[in-house]
């Protein structure tokens, strides 16, 4: 009996460290689009290259546009596929790394925009 719930016990230890996961695999992105930057709406604005990103089993152009960073001294560091993995862009500076929102970016550079 305690060999068995000595088994019992180290089954359970080994499913409870167990980890899974779930991905889908698309593929390489298409080649990038040629686009055209236009002048910059003004001094503190960053202009961000357009990009294709992961949408469920679809990759999606996310054009190129101006914004500005979400702190001072925030730096973008643009989204990439590597070793059949893609990782989403960032911003990142002193106060930390902040994940891209495509709603939020979106809003802001709306409104960034028509302020200039």
């Amino acid at each position: 009996m305690k060999k068995y719930l000595l088994a019992l016990a180290l089954g359970a230890s080994t499913l409870m460290n167990a980890q899974v996961s779930v991905g889908i695999s698309i593929g390489e992105p298409p080649r990038l689009r040629v686009e055209r930057r236009p002048i910059a709406p003004g001094p503190d604005f960053v202009w961000i290259d357009g990009y294709w990103f992961a949408d469920g089993r679809h990759w999606r152009w996310h054009g190129g546009y101006w914004t500005r960073p979400p702190y001072a001294g925030a730096g973008w560091v643009g989204p990439r596929y590597e070793g059949g993995r893609f990782y989403a862009g960032y911003w990142n500076g002193s106060r930390g790394r902040l994940e891209h929102d495509h709603r939020w970016d979106h809003d802001r550079h709306a409104r960034d925009y028509d302020r200039h």
